[in-house]
């Protein structure tokens, strides 16, 4: 009697090979789409933080110029102080300096030191004087007055100050006024009168005398 061999075992084909029970396929798309969450996830923390930090620059910056300009108004205020200071020292005639009057000259060097201290107060919050003359005309912080005609400076140049402009950190407080140069005026030149002389010697006097 033949032996019995059995049922013979079915071929095995790449798809039951590389697939046990059908959960590779499975697995592996559960894994690419944790990877990409991952990513995005990382992607917005990067831009989170990013942000944050831009965030906390733009917080010091605001916070620092509303402590440098919360004085803006105060300090413009204080310089027309400045300005009558600077001018109850220039009015008192050279003279009066001269003859010692001790009393005249305490006053005197009170108010300077007076407008000296007020000066230094101003520049320790970040006020400074606008350089104006001889610098080329800036409508941003300069304020021409009028126009004078001049060889000594340059054409569209500040050429006189007639009062002092301030900053405030990168803000005008006050601008310079100012005189802006312009080139001294072309002589016109005057006609030539050779042609009208030659015409009169020409034509001899009008009025010639009658012969004898």
């Amino acid at each position: 009697m033949p032996e019995d061999k059995g049922t013979a075992p079915e071929p095995t084909t790449p798809e039951t090979a590389a697939e046990p029970g059908g959960d590779a396929p499975a697995d592996k798309d559960e894994t690419t789409a944790l990877k990409t969450e991952v990513a995005d996830l990382k992607d917005r923390l990067v831009r989170t933080l990013a942000e944050m930090e831009n965030l906390r620059k733009r917080t010091e910056r605001e916070m620092a110029d509303t402590r440098q300009y919360a004085v803006a108004s105060f300090a413009r205020d204080m310089l027309t102080v400045s300005d009558n200071l600077k001018r109850a020292i220039a009015a008192v005639p050279p003279e009066l300096r001269d003859n010692g009057d001790k009393a005249l000259l305490s006053l005197i060097e009170g108010v300077e030191v007076t407008e000296r201290g007020l000066e230094q107060t101003l520049t320790k919050f970040g006020v400074r004087t606008i350089e104006a003359k001889g610098e080329k005309f800036n409508p941003e912080i300069h304020q021409a007055m009028y126009e004078v005609e001049t060889a000594e400076a340059p054409a569209g140049s500040v050429a006189e100050v007639m009062q002092t402009g301030y900053v405030i950190g990168e803000r005008v407080l006050r601008p310079a006024l100012v005189a802006v140069a312009k080139g001294p005026a072309k002589p016109v030149p005057t006609p030539a009168n050779d042609d009208r002389e030659s015409v009169s010697a020409d034509e001899g006097p009008e009025n010639p005398p009658e012969s004898a």
